[in-house]
């Protein structure tokens, strides 16, 4: 870990820093639980190293409540750049191409870097960006669903049903909520060219939503598309 990435234990800690100095700091509020983090947080991992003269807090949103509460932060991931205590940068949820424009065009000049081009990234640019997450996200794991909610609150009855399907046949799998990153829930659509939610994926590539998944679990070509490693013993 960079030096200048600081893990915050104390509440003190930042404050000093912002009270005491007029650095740009960047404040990245997270939580273990929450799977959209891990994204996030290489990439911070990755700017703090770029941006080495910069200093970047990692803070568990759940643990500095007060913390968290005085910069309005509703979900993680989210990150706050701020000078003092102004906010001069704001990225909320999963936003990869729009986190990296934020802190290169608000921490380039301070160390000595050239600055992100103007408007983020070209659409071409942007649309490549979001397509390789995808890819990233549906090979997460070797079984993964993408439903509204989480496994153990689904928000609607269809993803309640496909969750309930995937329990009762001792399959393991990973899940993303999409309520969590509307950039995930709309691209995912013209990704898979599948208009609708849930959607399974076995390998990286479509299986279908719930209807096609019934379907297949009745037949039992469903059982024969999970990897052995991903049925429960």
């Amino acid at each position: 870990m960079s030096t200048n990435l600081i893990e915050l234990q104390k509440d003190s800690e930042l404050r000093s820093v912002l009270e005491e100095t007029n650095e740009i700091c960047v404040l990245y509020f997270w939580a273990e639980w929450a799977a959209q983090c891990s994204q996030v947080g290489e990439v911070i991992q990755d700017l703090a190293s770029k941006y080495a003269k910069t200093k970047f807090f990692k803070i568990e949103a759940e643990n500095f409540e007060h913390i968290s509460e005085g910069y309005d932060i509703m979900a993680v991931p989210t990150v706050i750049i701020t000078q003092k205590e102004k906010v001069i940068g704001r990225v909320d949820g999963v936003n990869i191409a729009k986190l990296v424009h934020e802190v290169g065009t608000t921490c380039a000049e301070a160390n000595g870097v050239s600055a992100q081009p103007a408007a983020s990234a070209t659409q071409a640019e942007f649309e490549q960006d979001l397509n390789t997450r995808l890819k990233g996200l549906v090979e997460r794991a070797p079984v993964m669903v993408f439903i509204k909610g989480t496994a153990a609150q689904p928000r609607c009855g269809f993803s309640k049903k496909i969750i309930g399907m995937l329990n009762e046949h001792s399959i393991k799998y990973g899940y993303f909520d999409i309520l969590t990153d509307e950039e995930v829930r709309q691209g995912l659509k013209e990704y898979s060219d599948w208009p609708t939610y849930p959607q399974l994926y076995i390998n990286g590539e479509l299986a279908g939503g719930l209807d096609i998944v019934k379907e297949m679990i009745e037949s039992g070509e469903l059982m024969e598309m999970i990897p052995k490693d991903s049925i429960a013993a």
